[in-house]
């Protein structure tokens, strides 16, 4: 049975609290993998919903600020023809009415969106709605002007690790403070490799900070190594997700098609039931199997371990 652990390791997602002993929090990464086509978004969505994920996150970039000034001009093959970069980058971004509709269709749909911003800009962008959290991208964990901005919108702030050193986290979580913030392990391959996954970081970041929730943000392919992480202690995952990996796209590769997806939710609810409260009790259910195998009571016998006859 899950139980809930003191207030002072869980955070608020909308109003879901997350934090160790509770159930996983489970986001499906939509990013970009819509490649600007809002159809293909709410049809992720509904995917995301199909599955019994609590949320789907976005990725949302100002691309003039995001995309260094000279690669604005570089051009690029792409499934609308050839373009240049700064072009690709606003054919792939979201708006406001975009947004607007897929606020609209979350709520419809009964599920959590929320994004991650990649510049002030889009903070302030993404503050229109009543989104239940900001996500830190691995890419931004060094951005301060990006991160003191997030720390005064008063939400929850997930902030992945990948690509960062322990000085790096550690400063992030510095300008973020401590107390509304939930930290995610990841690395930063697309698709990564098991053995560069290393999830035992997990249990680092649980010890290095004891009183903020340890998530995971994955990037492999494949399913197993996920349920791991939760094994390890992860309250919350999140994973990319697509409806065909060979869609175009640089994250296409490395998430989860709608069928893997269903799989992953549903192994994910029975590995956290399995882990259980960790105190050692005999179950009603084993009574039985007692009575039938075990023929020496022990020199320190309970009550409920008759030998058998």
């Amino acid at each position: 049975m899950l139980s809930a652990l003191p207030a002072r390791r869980t955070r608020q997602l909308g109003d879901r609290p997350v934090g160790p002993g509770l159930p996983v929090y489970i986001t499906g990464e939509i990013g970009i993998n819509h490649n600007g086509d809002l159809d293909t978004a709410l049809a992720l969505i509904d995917a995301a919903v199909d599955a019994g994920c609590d949320a789907v996150k976005f990725q949302k970039r100002t691309p003039e600020v995001c995309t260094p000034r000279d690669q604005w001009g570089l051009e690029r093959e792409t499934p609308w023809g050839r373009m240049t970069y700064i072009e690709y980058r606003h054919r792939v971004e979201f708006g406001e009415e975009e947004y607007r509709r897929i606020d609209t269709h979350c709520r419809e749909r009964g599920i959590a969106w929320f994004a991650s911003p990649w510049d002030v800009e889009s903070v302030a962008f993404l503050e229109k709605f009543e989104v239940p959290a900001h996500k830190v991208a691995s890419a931004s964990l060094t951005d301060d002007e990006l991160l003191r901005a997030l720390r005064a919108t008063g939400r929850t702030i997930v902030l992945s690790t990948g690509m960062s050193t322990p000085q790096q986290i550690r400063h992030a979580v510095e300008v973020l403070g401590s107390e509304n913030i939930l930290l995610c392990h990841a690395t930063s391959t697309y698709p990564a490799r098991a053995a560069e996954l290393n999830l035992r970081v997990i249990n680092t970041l649980q010890a290095e900070y004891p009183n903020v929730p340890i998530g995971y943000s994955g990037h492999e392919t494949g399913l197993q190594t996920t349920l791991a992480a939760v094994a390890l202690g992860a309250c919350f995952v999140e994973r990319h997700i697509t409806l065909d990996r060979a869609m175009w796209g640089s994250d296409q590769a490395a998430s989860v098609e709608p069928g893997g997806l269903q799989r992953l939710v549903r192994d994910i609810r029975v590995v956290e039931e399995s882990l259980g409260d960790g105190i050692k009790r005999v179950y009603d259910s084993e009574l039985a199997p007692m009575r039938k195998l075990r023929r020496v009571a022990g020199v320190v016998a309970g009550e409920l371990e008759p030998a058998a006859v």
